[in-house]
């Protein structure tokens, strides 16, 4: 040690910057005493003096005054005793002078207590040499060299110790986007349920799979231009399943498998044109019907997370590409109990435990639900996802035997990052203006569940 240092403490009394004014010209009650006249005081003016207020309160403890309120002018003041001894003056002048040990430890309370007095703690350091005290300055050698241990003058060389529990320099990295940290919670849930993932990687889609095979007619809304981005080049699919087709066509134009179709001219030309896929559930009809060419046929789940393209008006809630995770069952005699089963073990797996389903229509299932829960903070029931039964219109020219039921659900991925990052506008999670600092900065995603059963409430 170079050298060493002692801490040292003492306390002493001082005055305030009251209790210097009061130590030099009196305290208040005093110099109310020496205001008031032989021929007394009203009250209201002795008020108006700087003294007024606290000095006439304790000359009334001390019983140096008294008032007449039968005075004809009102209240008046007049002494009640010749002269006084100001005490608090004489003990504020002996700690001024050094002597605060002479006055007990009552008198120092009733002073701190008047706000005239306070107790300061002066902290000193005594320095002295230490046992390596050097006028002179060496350099501490940092790195054992070769040439020290040849010539043996490691010996003489003074190095510096090393401190083993220093961190180190943390290496540049990438950094994963709160989306994908997100994307591997939701997938490992699938995972831990069973679930296999689905092949998602073609952006570009027919209309065939996007559309008609999930027996959503051609002159539907969704279809138009306004709603969905079509391609120019290539503008058309030149490779479908044509018998599959050919079983499409005429369940939407003549109907079929208990089901009247829709009784319009379904045109091939307009389900070869391509676009950008607005919902996974094209991957799971491709999925779906890889499944039904197995033969015989085999329970199957299936999951995706992927993006999908819709052309909607930006805000701060909505993109033209977002994420869409959908879980996909396929067995013998599924029902709507299961679906809802299933559905409660899925959120109940993200901490959700407090479900409400509401009916709902979507052209491809039926029956469907919009699935709620209770959001704690808002105190009020959201929607966190829609679900249903596939049609067999759309199962059936499959090839999927009649007994085999399809249930299927989709939620998005940014609405639960946005909740669980704090984000409240879309455009700061993705796009070209999101903070890069924000994804190095974004914590590790743990979508926590809560302890006990889930309470599971019916249709709303």
């Amino acid at each position: 040690m170079i050298i060493e240092a002692e801490l040292r403490s003492t306390k002493r009394w001082e005055l305030t910057a009251e209790g210097e004014e009061i130590a030099r010209e009196g305290s208040h009650e005093a110099r109310v005493f020496r205001s008031i006249p032989p021929e007394g005081l009203a009250q209201s003016e002795l008020m108006r003096l700087p003294s007024g207020k606290v000095g006439f309160s304790k000359a009334m403890s001390n019983k140096w005054i008294r008032v007449d309120k039968s005075a004809a002018d009102g209240p008046r003041v007049f002494r009640v005793v010749d002269s006084v001894e100001d005490e608090v003056q004489r003990r504020l002048q002996l700690v001024q002078g050094g002597q605060a040990e002479k006055l007990g430890e009552k008198e120092r309370s009733e002073l701190r207590k008047r706000k005239l007095l306070t107790e300061v703690t002066l902290k000193t350091y005594w320095v002295s040499k230490g046992s390596a005290f050097s006028t002179s300055i060496s350099k501490q050698e940092t790195e054992l060299s070769p040439e020290m241990i040849s010539s043996g003058s490691w010996r003489d060389r003074p190095f510096k110790p090393y401190n083993f529990l220093a961190h180190g320099v943390l290496p540049d990295s990438g950094h994963l986007h709160p989306l994908l940290k997100v994307r591997t919670q939701f997938r490992q849930i699938f995972l831990e349920m069973g679930f296999t993932e689905m092949p998602t990687d073609n952006f570009i889609e027919s209309s065939f799979w996007n559309f008609d095979a999930l027996f959503q007619p051609q002159q539907h809304p969704a279809r138009d231009q306004h709603d969905t981005f079509f391609l120019r080049d290539p503008a058309e699919a030149l490779q479908l399943p044509m018998d599959y087709v050919h079983r499409v066509k005429r369940t939407h134009s003549q109907g079929g498998y208990g089901s009247q179709g829709y009784k319009y001219n379904w045109k091939l030309e307009e389900a070869r044109k391509n676009l950008l896929r607005t919902h996974t559930t094209s991957a799971s009809a491709r999925a779906l019907y890889r499944l039904a060419q197995k033969k015989p046929f085999t329970p199957a789940k299936y999951f995706s997370i992927d993006r999908v393209f819709r052309n909607e008006t930006l805000d701060a809630t909505h993109l033209a590409e977002f994420h869409q995770i959908e879980g996909v069952v396929a067995d013998h005699g599924l029902t709507l109990g299961h679906l809802m089963g299933v559905l409660r073990e899925f959120f109940t797996k993200l901490g959700i435990t407090q479900l409400r389903f509401k009916p709902a229509y979507n052209p491809y299932t039926e029956p469907s639900m919009e699935v709620f829960s209770y959001h704690q903070g808002l105190r009020k029931w959201v929607e966190v996802g829609n679900s249903g039964i596939f049609r067999p219109e759309m199962l059936l020219p499959m090839g999927l035997p009649e007994n085999v039921s399809v249930i299927a659900w989709g939620l998005s991925l940014e609405r639960p990052t946005m909740i669980k990052y704090g984000i409240n506008n879309i455009r700061e999670l993705v796009g070209h203006k999101v903070n890069l600092q924000m994804v190095y900065d974004s914590p590790l995603c743990r979508l926590d569940a809560e302890p006990g059963p889930p309470r599971t409430q019916g249709t709303a």
